[in-house]
């Protein structure tokens, strides 16, 4: 079991920033790939970034590449989502995931088997 605990949400500005980070309880963390994803109200739940291993692999969707960083500390069980430029369609609840890794890197929610509880991003124009 990996209980995932996911902070520093808030309100900001358009181009503003934040970081994220998510705790997890494991001390295999290093063991797992893990991901960001986010839901809108009234949307379905979206990949955002993924990480494993290292670090040296990582996946982004479309619409965040150049702007939202993912990376891991190991040492701290902890991985971070760095957002920079942010948009109000950025604007979701944004939940922390850990899964096995597999090459290609999961994007789908099914292949995570743990989740946090997730952390409100919302951004105005």
């Amino acid at each position: 079991q990996v209980q995932l605990v996911e902070s520093g949400g808030g309100l900001v500005q358009a181009g503003g920033s934040l970081r994220l980070s998510c705790a997890a309880s494991r001390r295999t963390f290093s063991n797992y790939a893990m991901g960001w994803f986010r839901q809108a109200p009234g949307k379905e739940r979206e990949f955002v970034a993924a990480i494993i291993w290292s670090g040296g692999n990582t996946k982004y969707v479309d619409s965040v590449k150049g702007r939202f960083t993912i990376s891991r500390d190991n040492a701290k069980n902890t991985v971070y989502l760095q957002m920079n430029s942010l948009k109000p369609e950025d604007t979701a609840v944004y939940y922390c995931a850990a899964g096995a890794p597999r090459i290609p890197i999961p994007t789908t929610g099914a292949l995570y088997d743990y989740w946090g509880q997730g952390t409100q991003v919302t951004v105005s124009s």
